[in-house]
């Protein structure tokens, strides 16, 4: 019998581990998912790749189906809020695929695109929301949705809406939530402001802090070049050019500091014939998303991003990866 069957999860999520081939849980899963079962608030402190959102949507699918209600129009049960459109995106898709064989309706909302189709999605209500901070009071201000009804609350990525600015919005948001709730508070980092901020929507929660699955030095080759900053344009050309002559390179990510700093590098790449693009928070959503579909498919080898903007990206063969700027 695998964890997560010796957990008591609902068949139907079973099955559906199953199918994606899951077996073993991360060290996150298997500290997280008996607290969250019982209903215990939760602060975690982990990265992206330490398989989280597994870790809070399994045990909330498993909550969730076993206590069936009627949904109320323009509401959800649980909100999951992320800060870049990209990683919205990714965790409704996996939670979607945990769900395969439950009733249980996703739905994902984010800036860019037009409001108004995301807001006749929320009509009939949803189960589970995903959603960015900005679009997320733009459809509480528009009356499309009411958090009255929450009964479940994820924050991830803490340290990166710290990052983005999206304090203020998140105080909102706690103050729109119900009292009675179970909350789910992630974070990369844990400094004093973060902290005073989980307090916020926490109380008594279970504490779990893990690693990676492996350090990066043990997974990549790693390398510094000291250069001067007016050549190092050139030698990112030379070295991706070089790279991709050789056919050593399938895919690059190339990250930079600022969003100009991002649509800059792209535009030497392209002048000097190397086939590039670049997604941050300027670029509109079907930018971005075309951006990121030419690299999925190999025929852009070369995506520029900015740290936050790539928040997200799940994107098998990337051999290289470029830090443009120290981080």
């Amino acid at each position: 019998m695998s964890f997560f069957a010796e957990l008591g999860l609902a068949e139907p999520i079973l099955r559906a581990l199953e199918a994606k081939g899951y077996n073993d849980p991360t060290p996150i899963q298997r500290q997280s998912i008996p607290a969250l079962l019982e209903g215990r608030d939760l602060l975690g402190i982990a990265q992206t790749g330490t398989g989280k959102t597994a870790a809070f949507a399994l045990p909330s699918l498993h909550r969730l189906a076993a206590n069936r209600i009627d949904r109320k129009p323009a509401s959800c049960r649980m909100l999951i809020l992320s800060p870049t459109r990209e990683l919205a995106a990714q965790i409704a898709d996996n939670i979607e695929g945990y769900a395969k064989y439950l009733n249980i309706s996703v739905a994902c909302v984010f800036g860019g695109v037009p409001v108004g189709k995301q807001a006749r999605r929320l009509v009939p209500g949803v189960d589970i929301l995903v959603a960015t901070p900005g679009r997320l009071l733009d459809l509480i201000d528009q009356r499309a949705l009411t958090l009255s009804r929450t009964e479940i609350f994820v924050l991830d990525e803490a340290d990166q809406m710290m990052d983005l600015g999206f304090i203020h919005a998140l105080k909102r948001v706690a103050n729109l939530l119900p009292k009675t709730r179970q909350s789910l508070f992630f974070s990369a980092t844990m400094p004093k402001a973060i902290e005073d901020l989980g307090k916020q929507f926490i109380v008594n929660p279970v504490r779990v802090e893990v690693a990676p699955n492996s350090t990066t030095a043990e997974r990549v080759e790693q390398y510094v070049t000291f250069i001067n900053q007016a050549e190092k344009q050139a030698l990112l050309t030379l070295r991706i050019r070089t790279l991709l002559a050789s056919k050593e390179m399938d895919r690059a990510l190339v990250f930079t500091r600022t969003k100009h700093g991002a649509d800059r590098v792209v535009r030497h790449l392209i002048s000097a014939g190397i086939e590039a693009r670049a997604i941050h928070g300027n670029k509109s959503q079907a930018q971005r998303t075309a951006a990121l579909e030419a690299f999925r498919q190999g025929s852009c080898p070369v995506l520029v991003a900015t740290d936050i903007a790539a928040r997200g990206i799940d994107v098998s063969g990337v051999s290289h990866v470029f830090n443009f700027e120290l981080p």
